[in-house]
């Protein structure tokens, strides 16, 4: 079955969906964010089929999240190194530590997020960069950006959402 696109919705969440949100993707970001960059490094960390490994690779280098380069001429051999778009997914990965050892380690956190100064325990919460606010629901709310079309604009133009509704 052929998966719909969405890389030309205006929904900023579908778009990076489209770019990322098959499961094995997310994962080789994950390795590649630990330092793996080779081939063989993801398969044997991943224990994923080479033809999938190679599809995803190429899916996640078309979406500019990492760069093929040539380490090797013979045998022709590449790495996979992160851009920066791959890199600024890193606090999306650490929101996902948190939120799945909140909500799916009934055995308890087998990862944690510490600073790297001082080992300590770190908790993520994303921060709105101009008030220094914690971005929760009650305070905050999705609203049409400059470039919304009508779909998105109705989407988001209720005076005050239920929070909880809108993402």
């Amino acid at each position: 079955m052929q998966r719909t696109s969405l890389a030309d919705t205006q929904c900023p969440i579908a778009r990076s969906l489209d770019r990322v949100g098959e499961w094995w993707s997310m994962l080789i970001l994950r390795d590649a964010l630990t330092g793996l960059t080779r081939f063989d490094q993801f398969e044997k960390s991943l224990g994923i089929a080479p033809n999938m490994l190679t599809r995803r690779l190429s899916a996640l280098v078309d979406a500019g999240l990492l760069e093929r380069r040539r380490y090797s001429e013979r045998p022709p051999r590449d790495e996979y190194v992160l851009t920066e778009r791959g890199r600024d997914f890193q606090p999306v990965l650490w929101a996902m530590v948190a939120w799945g050892n909140r909500h799916f380690a009934p055995e308890g956190e087998s990862l944690v997020l510490v600073d790297r100064l001082t080992g300590a325990r770190a908790e993520p919460v994303l921060v709105d960069r101009v008030s220094g606010r914690e971005m929760t629901q009650a305070e905050f709310r999705g609203a049409p950006g400059p470039a919304a079309g009508d779909r998105l604009r109705r989407r988001y133009t209720a005076a005050d959402p239920d929070p909880g509704v809108t993402p």
